[in-house]
């Protein structure tokens, strides 16, 4: 069996209150805020490797005094759990469903069939999980190529209650990077990537709380280059933005391998956005001019563009996308030089804001490197919750904000510390509860085994300590890192 040190699963949560907090949010005193003896600061510790991430989304849902969330649990499956804000207890993990990946212990984790949940307007629970990409016994995949495991669809068998669920053989298997959302007629979008890299980014869309869902609609176009040097594809974050728009954020992923060592390249290039009128079903760029889909990479290049790192030696990565009171979009992308290393080197975050003429971009070095999610309360107040390292390799999560359009950037409250162990995150969960805004992973040293957070503007929710232990010996063992 596994025996951690008391030094390997250490956190320390706490509340600062620091110079730059907006007004905006509560003032929050000057204090440790630790868990007493009976309580912790996580609600379970069986999560599994990189159980959460930005790009499967979202994580959980607030409806009714109650926070639900899901989480990669132990054998690459889909678990839920909920939060109740009235009687402040937990429910849960309970399992949701059965991934077709994580079962074969000589198989390294493939932590891409993360889950995402949404709840329609009848209150049942839909969570999507575990593929990446398919395999070729699954059918034809007509829009990409394979790689592995089964994107799912299950349900849960009454509303607003996570102890039963079916699962629905109504969506692609071949999806990865499951992205959910509704638009406030109750419609249900489900975008991800239709394969393995080499394949086309679809939705496919629900009228009837899921019961049913058409067939895959294409967005972006994968195609081999004519220059010979790989093949199209791409990473990017979809959100539901007002009654009737969806916002896309997205960067460029060369698919091949590198002539040096033969291996597959990480290569992430530029920024590009671009929005779909769910009315109309018309695509358009920020300056409204309509968009032929499946978009290929010419015209994301003449038409979608925000940031241009062709010519140069700097790799990019996305983050999410939020739209102002103007419906002009605010995306957070990150640069740096690949230093040659497979997903390159560290990227430095700048934030970009679209003023109805140009993108305007915030100073250099205002950001910390690092993943999290934002609120645009309005274009010139935005308020940032990071995960971020200082100096001396602590981990932390904390609030970063500006009043003057993200053209710079002040630190506000920490809210979660590690002493040594980093941290994963979600993006905000939908229709967040001031107290639970965001999944947190904490990735302790010698296990893939994981501590859940649920944290919220003064911290994390805590929970009884007998209640939050539930990895077993034989989940200890076997999630041991070797």
């Amino acid at each position: 069996m596994l025996k951690l040190s008391k030094c390997a699963f250490s956190l320390t949560v706490i509340v600062v209150a620091l110079s730059g907090c907006v007004s905006d949010r509560h003032s929050y005193p000057s204090q440790n805020q630790t868990a007493d003896a009976d309580t912790v600061a996580y609600f379970t510790d069986t999560g599994l490797s990189n159980p959460v991430s930005i790009l499967q989304h979202p994580a959980g849902e607030h409806a009714n005094g109650v926070t639900y969330i899901t989480y990669q649990g132990v054998l690459e499956d889909p678990y839920v759990a909920f939060y109740n804000h009235n009687t402040k207890r937990w429910s849960g993990p309970i399992k949701a469903g059965t991934s077709e990946m994580g079962k074969n212990p000589s198989r390294k984790i493939d932590n891409h069939g993360k889950p995402a949940l949404i709840i329609d307007d009848l209150g049942y629970i839909h969570i999507a999980f575990g593929g990446h990409g398919g395999t070729p016994e699954l059918g034809v995949n007509k829009l990409g190529n394979y790689n592995y495991g089964k994107m799912k669809h299950v349900v849960s068998k009454r509303p607003y209650d996570i102890t039963e669920w079916e699962e629905r053989d109504n969506i692609s298997p071949f999806g990865t990077y499951n992205q959910w959302l509704k638009m406030r007629n109750g419609d249900l979008y489900l975008f991800y990537r239709h394969g393995a890299h080499q394949s086309n980014w679809v939705y496919q869309k629900s009228t009837d709380n899921g019961a049913s869902f058409g067939e895959p609609v294409s967005v972006m176009l994968t195609k081999e280059r004519e220059d010979g040097l790989g093949v199209d594809s791409w990473y990017g974050y979809f959100s539901e933005a007002g009654d009737n728009t969806i916002a896309f954020a997205f960067n460029y992923h060369r698919c091949g391998n590198s002539h040096s060592s033969g291996s597959h390249l990480g290569e992430r290039t530029n920024g590009y956005y671009m929005q779909l009128n769910t009315n109309s079903g018309e695509w358009t760029n920020v300056q409204g001019e309509s968009l032929t889909i499946p978009l290929t990479r010419e015209a994301a290049n003449d038409k979608a563009l925000v940031l241009n790192t062709d010519g140069s030696d700097h790799w990019t990565s996305y983050s999410s996308v939020h739209l102002d009171e103007y419906g002009y979009p605010h995306i957070r992308y990150s640069r740096g030089p690949h230093m040659g290393r497979k997903h390159g080197g560290p990227k430095k975050p700048n934030y970009y804001r679209w003023n109805g003429t140009d993108w305007l971009i915030g100073k250099d070095n205002q950001l910390p490197i690092g993943k999290g999610d934002v609120f645009v309360r309005s274009a010139m107040k935005i308020d940032a919750l990071l995960a971020s390292r200082t100096k001396d390799k602590k981990s932390l999560i904390s609030w970063w904000s500006t009043d003057n359009g993200g053209n710079s950037f002040k630190q506000g409250d920490v809210v979660l510390l590690s002493e040594e162990n980093g941290f994963e995150v979600s993006s905000f969960i939908r229709n967040a509860h001031p107290d639970a805004l965001m999944l947190v992973a904490e990735k302790a040293k010698g296990t893939h085994l994981r501590k859940m957070y649920l944290v919220g503007e003064k911290g994390p929710v805590v929970r009884k300590r007998g209640e939050a232990h539930h990895a077993s010996d034989a989940m200890l063992d076997r999630y041991r890192v070797q």
